[in-house]
């Protein structure tokens, strides 16, 4: 069987068990196990897959049919322009956390040069600290999250991507044995209301749950963090979180009752506000 020919047969299959986007799932995953490029694979009508490779590509199929998200499959995710590892033990990275991480590198790159610290907290997969880490080399970057699963990921990305990170394991600012002051903090952290975690899009679900949930209304970490960044920030640091659709003018506030000012606030590619940013 030719791949033009496989790839229709696969993506037949993944419409018919409403898979988004079939075709291109499938021409992804075929290039996951033949490194070959994907476009080429879906112009293929000349060469042959091997019976190896097409089983192996309708092996993951089986596990996309049942709404694995395609990431866990391939084991990547761009960010940046850097291909990170992602598996089950840390959410998937979204395009708008790449602003983050832009607002973040700008921040530090405004900074005096001697002596950064940076923070993340809730890392994941480290595409947060990581990036900041290869965007300004010359900055102390740590990154804490309270799952050992996903600082083995940070860990893993940190080696490959040739980055400098401390690594701390524990919930948010407990992580931090002795805990320094920071010029910058940044966080993507849990942020969708308990409930509606039962309600997301099936492959989100199939991501870590405590990454998810942000408890009964969505806040518990923003509360928590805005709460306690000041006792970790220098005067005139900046705390820097990402939030959910609807959530930014909460955030906006519980940072300003914390004497954290002033506040602003950045969208997102489809003009939501999704960046708040406040200082001490």
């Amino acid at each position: 069987m030719t791949p033009r020919e496989l790839l229709k047969a696969l993506a037949i299959e993944l419409d018919a068990a409403g898979v988004p986007d079939a075709l291109i799932d499938a021409s992804l995953l075929l290039a996951h196990v033949t490194g070959k490029n994907a476009m080429n694979l879906r112009l293929d009508s000349w060469s042959q897959v091997s019976a190896a490779d097409e089983s192996a590509v309708r092996a993951l199929c089986e596990k996309r049919k049942a709404r694995t998200p395609l990431q866990y499959l391939t084991h990547v995710q761009s960010f940046l322009g850097r291909d990170f590892h992602v598996d089950e033990r840390v959410l998937i990275p979204r395009p708008e956390t790449e602003l983050l991480a832009e607002r973040a590198i700008a921040l530090l790159k405004e900074q005096n040069p001697g002596s950064l610290t940076a923070l993340d907290l809730c890392c994941g997969s480290g595409c947060l600290a990581i990036s900041m880490a290869l965007g300004v080399p010359q900055a102390d970057v740590h990154a804490a999250d309270l799952s050992e699963g996903a600082l083995e990921v940070t860990r893993m990305n940190a080696e490959r991507l040739g980055a400098k990170v401390t690594l701390h394991q524990g919930d948010l600012f407990g992580a931090l044995d002795v805990p320094p002051l920071y010029h910058l903090i940044v966080s993507n952290p849990p942020y969708i209301p308990a409930r509606e975690c039962l309600t997301l899009q099936e492959e989100v679900r199939r991501e870590p749950h405590m990454a998810l949930d942000g408890g009964a209304d969505g806040l518990d970490f923003y509360r928590r963090i805005a709460a306690k960044a000041p006792r970790h920030l220098h005067a005139g640091g900046t705390l820097l979180m990402e939030v959910g659709w609807d959530q930014a003018q909460t955030v906006m506030q519980l940072c300003a009752h914390a004497g954290l000012t002033p506040v602003h606030i950045h969208e997102d590619y489809q003009h939501i506000q999704r960046i708040v940013e406040a200082r001490l």
